[in-house]
């Protein structure tokens, strides 16, 4: 005889605390069985193959200049080089993100289809021009509107109207 305790006292704790470690048990492989699953039963494998136009998400770019609300949601359109498994593509990169890592995730990538001329037949898509100045021909600014020091550094940045 154990002191403070009956001996049926003892059994009836060890088996209550038994049961209620087995179903805790249960209650931490139940769920991990279901995610385990049911992970990717809905997802279908990429289609993609190398040598396809694709754009790429700018989600975790910080490299790409201006404020958030005026970025591009997507860049590119740029040519996947290789595939690494169903999950990463690597691509060829061009302009500004040519310092970037070469190497996406899938889920970041989307097919490139470029815009039917019969469908959109109204859509202009044109291309910034900079005329040639001549050799004797300056430009002279009209107007400063707006000067901002940026990061503290020295030089000033001006928003000016040009002739």
């Amino acid at each position: 005889m154990v002191f403070g305790c009956h001996a049926c006292a003892l059994v009836l704790r060890n088996r209550l605390t038994d049961k209620a470690r087995h179903h805790a048990n249960r209650c931490m492989k139940d769920p991990f069985k279901y995610a385990k699953e049911s992970w990717g039963k809905g997802d279908k494998p990429p289609d993609f193959k190398v040598g396809d136009l694709v754009l790429v998400s700018t989600l975790d770019f910080n490299n790409v200049k201006g404020p958030k609300k005026f970025k591009y949601s997507f860049a590119g359109k740029f040519i996947i080089k290789a595939l690494h498994g169903p999950n990463a593509v690597q691509l060829e990169l061009t302009g500004e993100l040519m310092n970037k890592h070469p190497t996406f995730p899938v889920i970041l990538i989307n097919p490139y289809s470029s815009s039917d001329g019969e469908l959109f037949s109204l859509r202009n898509i044109t291309s910034l021009e900079i005329p040639a100045l001549e050799e004797g021909e300056e430009k002279k600014i009209v107007k400063v509107l707006k000067e901002r020091r940026s990061r503290n550094k020295k030089e000033r940045e001006y928003c000016k109207v040009w002739i």
